[in-house]
């Protein structure tokens, strides 16, 4: 794999911390401004919101920009939201500075894709992704639980002033390590926007997106959640928080690297195999979590089923998107995030039922049940080694 793919890594590290670092904030933010902790996980939802609307938007208003050009200044702008964020004592502009964080990200992350997918032979997309995807796998294991722990000893705030500061060494490699060049649509010589955009109406692509959205907000629905889990169910202190965040993103990496391997030429495999481990997996994290061990164990195991099935079906989308070289890194971001507002969302309004904490768990296991249900028929679809408009 290219030098360059994994200088983009190193940017989405910075930017996955700062996505997944409120599942162990939310408490200490709730109580910080005065709201609950079910209101403060919108901070989620806010972020995942912004980068489905910003995703095409952005990559749309970027396409004529280089790709060094347009991914430097996504990082800055990421940067000094973050800075906004650390600054303010009001819940409302906190989420104003996550929207533009998102913004920012969307921008980056869409680039970013489609600037991976150009960098390695047609049938290494998926490797290449998984490439990508381990800035965000490893921002789960140390940036997210770092963050944890740097909230609990000075304060959620610190936090955010870490990803600022982190952004910037991100930067430099990007300013290093991506060619400079034409716009990305003069360089790729690919079709018009508008025949980029009607890529949007192919049912294939649709599918893989739908999919692909509803696996992620199955895992966003837990992964938000899991601090009341551990310190409630489970009755474990708060630095127990740092560990279960750590299990899961080890997990987390394990599936996307085995994906990587997979996904290119056996993404059947992975989806007939992982789909059905996942659900069984969420009920059984639901009805074990008091027990310490088991949930460490499930933890780990969901992280990498969540992200093997999830790192798959996004392969799959830019395998369909082929047609739109320049949006189709779009297109997964939007799939992606889709089902990162959808999925806290849902499992913040379970927390009020009788399930209480172990409420998102359930919610993430339906999620996974209506994704298998409307996989099967179109499994031939779904689970093609190439794109369906090539066979076609």
């Amino acid at each position: 794999m290219p030098l360059p793919l994994y200088l983009l890594a190193m940017a989405v590290f910075a930017m996955g911390t700062s996505e997944f670092m409120l599942s162990g904030l939310l408490p200490d933010i709730a109580s910080d401004l005065d709201v609950t902790v079910g209101t403060a996980g919108v901070l989620t939802s806010a972020f995942a919101i912004g980068m489905i609307v910003g995703a095409p938007l952005v990559a749309a208003f970027a396409r004529n920009w280089s790709r060094r050009s347009s991914l430097l200044g996504f990082i800055l702008a990421f940067s000094a939201a973050h800075v906004a964020g650390a600054l303010t004592a009001s819940f409302p502009v906190l989420i104003a500075t996550r929207i533009v964080a998102a913004l920012a990200n969307a921008g980056f992350l869409a680039v970013a894709l489609t600037a991976a997918a150009a960098l390695v032979p047609p049938d290494k997309k998926g490797r290449a992704l998984a490439v990508l995807l381990s800035g965000t796998t490893v921002a789960t294991i140390a940036g997210v639980p770092g963050g944890s722990v740097l909230g609990t000893l000075l304060g959620w705030r610190a936090t955010f002033w870490a990803v600022a500061a982190l952004c910037l060494p991100a930067a430099l490699g990007v300013l290093k390590g991506i060619p400079t060049g034409r716009g990305q649509a003069e360089t790729t010589g690919g079709p018009a926007l508008r025949a980029e955009l009607a890529q949007l109406t192919r049912p294939a692509l649709i599918a893989v997106m739908l999919l692909g959205a509803l696996v992620n907000a199955a895992t966003f629905a837990s992964f938000t959640f899991f601090a009341p889990v551990v310190t409630g169910t489970a009755g474990l202190g708060e630095l127990w928080i740092s560990v279960v965040l750590v299990l899961f993103g080890a997990g987390s990496l394990l599936g996307v690297t085995v994906a990587g391997r997979l996904s290119d030429r056996r993404p059947r495999l992975v989806l007939a195999t992982g789909g059905p481990l996942l659900l069984i997996g969420w009920p059984s994290l639901a009805l074990l979590a008091d027990e310490p061990v088991a949930l460490f164990t499930l933890v780990f195991l969901q992280g990498a089923l969540s992200f093997a099935l999830g790192s798959t079906l996004i392969t799959r989308v830019l395998y369909e998107a082929a047609g739109a070289p320049t949006m189709a890194g779009s297109y997964a971001t939007a799939a992606l995030n889709v089902g990162a507002a959808a999925g806290p969302l849902i499992a913040a309004a379970t927390l009020s039922t009788p399930a209480g904490n172990l409420g998102p768990l359930w919610a993430s296991c339906v999620l996974v049940a209506v994704a298998l249900l409307i996989a099967f028929p179109l499994r031939a679809v779904v689970a093609a080694g190439r794109s369906t408009e090539v066979l076609q």
